[in-house]
Parts: structure tokens; sequence; C-alpha cells
């Protein structure tokens, strides 16, 4: 089975439009294409045991967690919202994606 259409990349400044971080931004770490799955720097914390391994003391350790593609949008630094994105043409025939709103490129 494939995955959706990623229309978000690692690097990418997005916004959480649902759950418990609604409203936050952060910037994508990874990317999980089958899962249809982002991991975004800061939000999703979830808390992880782990056991002691050695000369490692054990404890709880804070990471981010995979939110759902659905969950988030690509936020526009132009229009300080998060935006649809649209794929063009360029004129030296490059492809890019580009806000719906105000026509700003997201790829450099």
């Amino acid at each position: 089975m494939q995955g959706k259409k990623m229309r978000v990349k690692k690097d990418d400044m997005v916004m959480v439009i649902a759950g418990k971080d609604n409203a936050k931004t952060g910037k994508i770490l990874r990317v999980f294409a089958k899962k249809e799955s982002v991991v975004v720097e800061g939000l999703n914390l979830i808390k992880k045991h782990i056991r002691a391994k050695g000369n490692q003391p054990g404890g709880i350790e804070e990471k981010e967690a995979p939110i759902h593609i659905s969950n988030v949008m690509l936020f526009c630094p132009k229009c300080t919202k998060p935006v649809r994105v649209k794929k063009a043409l360029l004129e030296n025939g490059e492809k890019a994606r580009l806000c719906v709103k105000c026509g700003v490129a997201f790829d450099k």
C-alpha cells in the first residue's frame, strides 16, 4: 500500500492545527511517508522510560512522537499563518511549492 502524497518535507516550518499542541509551530525533523506522519521539533512530547544499562543510569526521557500529516499545515512566513500549498512550474523550468494565498515559494 502506498502512502499519501506528502506536501511537507524535512526542515519545513509547520503549524499543528489539531490535538494537544494546537496552534504551535515547529520544524520537521523526520518524515514517515508510509505511516503518513511527521516528527516536529519540540511538539507532541511523550515520556519514555529508560532502563539502566551498565554505567548509564535509567530514568524518564522526553522525546517527540509522530503527528499525522492531516494535523499539520505548512507555515507561511509572509502570511504568518498556516496555508495550503500548490505546485507550480517556475520560469527556469523548476517545480516549486507555492503558498496559495500570497504566492511565496517554499523551495529555494
